[in-house]
């Protein structure tokens, strides 16, 4: 019975680890300018935003270049129509990239054709000069903190990217993208539904527990 009991404890601190880490939705991105198919095909495949709760009413938005082509995520917009947004945070990023909030041009370029308007007032960032080595290049990541509004919560951002469209409640995020091998630039909005979450280790490792817990019963029984 003590090795059962044990067996138990393990997986419910297994889930309780996994329950209290933070939470992320991967979301991939979809171009809006299209000014070169080629580009337009490689942006939508390697680039990509992490959105994770940050704890502390905060969340954080985490952009990816996974490469190997040719290309940077020079300036990036928000589109709050849900007013989940409150102020601007903290930006970090890997080394070799070097971002500040404001950017130029003030609104995502092409993203009138969508109805793209950034809000909350000042709702953007770009890379320092020189702008295109210091933005998001292949293997390279920025990260940029929000705090929520009062009253709202990382499912309420979650639930107003989902939601998506130029529309009341929703939330999409804008990208533009220069350093193409072509010289090229375009611009792209993040897809929904969001790219498909792994299970976590923790969820895993919580099934063998009771995976485990199963076979000591069976024996017990025998």
């Amino acid at each position: 019975m003590n090795q059962f009991v044990k067996v138990a404890a393990l997986a419910a601190s297994v889930a309780l680890a996994g329950a209290t880490s933070a939470a992320a939705l991967t979301y991939n991105f979809t171009n809006v300018t299209n000014n070169n198919a080629t580009n337009a095909a490689a942006g939508a495949a390697q680039l990509s935003v992490d959105v994770t709760d940050a704890g502390a009413g905060k969340v954080a938005f985490t952009f990816n270049n996974a490469g190997p082509l040719a290309s940077s995520i020079t300036d990036i917009y928000w589109d709050d129509q849900s007013g989940s947004l409150g102020t601007r945070g903290a930006i970090t990023a890997s080394t070799g990239v070097s971002y500040s909030w404001g950017a130029s041009p003030g609104n995502l370029p092409g993203g009138n054709t969508i109805g793209f308007s950034v809000s909350p007032r000042g709702a953007a960032a770009d890379s320092d000069t020189p702008i295109q080595p210091m933005g998001v290049n292949p293997g390279e990541w920025v990260k940029l903190i929000w705090s929520l509004a009062s009253g709202k919560t990382y499912a309420d951002v979650l639930a107003a990217l989902n939601f998506g469209g130029d529309r009341a409640g929703s939330m999409r995020i804008g990208i533009h993208v220069q350093g193409f091998s072509n010289g090229g630039s375009e611009s792209f909005v993040n897809s929904t539904p969001p790219a498909p979450v792994p299970v976590p280790a923790a969820g895993l490792l919580l099934a063998a527990g009771l995976g485990a817990m199963g076979v000591m019963r069976r024996r017990r029984k025998a």
